[in-house]
C-alpha cells in the first residue's frame, strides 16, 4: 500500500488528493512528516506542497460541498490529528467519485468522523473566545498566552479583531510556538521564545510575562478579582456544574482563578 507523506499543512494534504487522482491511487495511507510511522511493506511517497495543485482540489471541493461542509473540512483539519488527515483524504476521494453533494451523508464513516472532529474544534474555538484574558504591557500591547488542544488561532482572530479593534494585541499559542498580532490595521503571524516571555513577572499565576507590564495592570487585576468575589454567592457554589461549563484546563487564563 502506498503511504503518502506530506508536510502537515492543508496545502500538502490537498496535494495528496491531487496525486491520488493523477496516478489513480485511491487505497492510500496519508501521514504527516511529524508522525510518519510506515509499515514494513508500505511504499513511502513524499508529496511536495504545490499551491496550484492544492487550489485545484479546493475549487473542486467547493463545487461539490456546501459552506457547512467546507467549514467542517477546515475545522477538522485544524484538529491536527493523524486519523483526521486520513478521514479528510478519504472524504475527498469519496466526494470526487460521487455525482452529488455528500457532506451530510453521515452514514459514511469519513463524513461522520469529520463532523465529530469539527464539533470538537468548534467547541474549543468558542471556549478560547470566552476565556482568553489579556495583560497590558507598558507599551500598550495587550498580551495573552494560550495552550489550546487544537490549532484554533486562525479561527478566533476575527472575533478579537471585532471586539478589540482599537487596541494592539498579541495572542500566542505556547504549544505550537506561533501567535497572531493585531497592529490596529491587520493581523501578523509571529514567532518568539515563549519561555522568555512566560517567566519572571508574575501577576497571580494564571499568566506570567517577562515583559514590563503597565503599572496599572496589577491594580486592574485586583479590581477584577474583587468584583468577581463580590458578585459570587458562596452558598450557591456548585463546583461540579462550574467545572462542566469552565473546565479546569482553562482556569490558567482567568484572573479570578488565581490567588
Amino acid at each position: 500500500m502506498a503511504n503518502y507523506i506530506f508536510d502537515g499543512t492543508m496545502t500538502g494534504l490537498l496535494c495528496c488528493v491531487f496525486r491520488a487522482f493523477k496516478f489513480k491511487e485511491f487505497d492510500v495511507l496519508v501521514t504527516s512528516k511529524q508522525n510518519c510511522q510506515s509499515g514494513l511493506f508500505d511504499e513511502n511517497i513524499t508529496v511536495e506542497s504545490n499551491q496550484e495543485h492544492a487550489n485545484r482540489v479546493w475549487s473542486g471541493l467547493k463545487s461539490f460541498n456546501s459552506n457547512v461542509g467546507l467549514r467542517n473540512f477546515y475545522y477538522a483539519f485544524l484538529s491536527e490529528q493523524e486519523e483526521v488527515f486520513q478521514h479528510l483524504f478519504n472524504f475527498c476521494i469519496y466526494c470526487f467519485h460521487s455525482s452529488e453533494s455528500i457532506d451530510r451523508n453521515y452514514g459514511h464513516p469519513d463524513v461522520l468522523a469529520i463532523s465529530k472532529w469539527a464539533k470538537q474544534v468548534g467547541r474549543e474555538k468558542h471556549r478560547m473566545e470566552a476565556f482568553v484574558r489579556f495583560k497590558k504591557s507598558k507599551d500598550a500591547l495587550f498580551i495573552s498566552l494560550v495552550n489550546p488542544d487544537f490549532n484554533v488561532l486562525p479561527l478566533i482572530q476575527a472575533h478579537f479583531i471585532a471586539r478589540y479593534k482599537d487596541q494592539k494585541w498579541l495572542i500566542y499559542d505556547e504549544k505550537r510556538n506561533f501567535g497572531i498580532y493585531y497592529d490596529l490595521k491587520t493581523i501578523h503571524n509571529v514567532h518568539m521564545d515563549v519561555y522568555e516571555v512566560d517567566n519572571k513577572i508574575e501577576v497571580g499565576s494564571s499568566q506570567s510575562f517577562n515583559i514590563e507590564l503597565d503599572p496599572e495592570e496589577i491594580l486592574y487585576d485586583q479590581l477584577w478579582k474583587d468584583y468577581f468575589k463580590s458578585v459570587n454567592i458562596a452558598s450557591r457554589k456548585n463546583l461540579k456544574l462550574h467545572i462542566q461549563y469552565v473546565p479546569k484546563r482553562y482556569w490558567r487564563y482567568m484572573n479570578e482563578k488565581t490567588v
